[in-house]
């Protein structure tokens, strides 16, 4: 049960940093659709993807030790932080 989590957190956790990945022309980019993202956006943008990228190999690290409850924990963070972001009301 616990391998079949982590496989579900990894497969969204690697659709979300995808996600991030395909719309960051929207945010970094030179066309004039483009927001300019600063220097600071850019390094949580980047945290944020690394993050994805992280937590299903921390999980599995995690499990091999004999720490399940941990390991399913960290592995499901990006796509529960994703949806608490989404929640959040909007600046403007």
């Amino acid at each position: 049960m616990v391998k079949a989590l982590l496989i579900l957190a990894a497969i969204a956790d690697l659709g979300l940093a995808a996600l991030l990945i395909g719309v960051s022309g929207f945010l970094f980019g030179a066309g004039p659709e483009s927001m300019h993202g600063g220097a600071g956006a850019l390094a949580v943008y980047l945290a944020a993807i690394i993050a994805c990228i992280a937590a299903p190999v921390a999980g599995l690290l995690f499990v091999r030790h004999g720490k399940p409850t941990p390991a399913i924990v960290i592995a499901w963070m990006p796509p529960a932080g994703a949806l608490a972001a989404m929640m959040l009301p909007q600046p403007y």
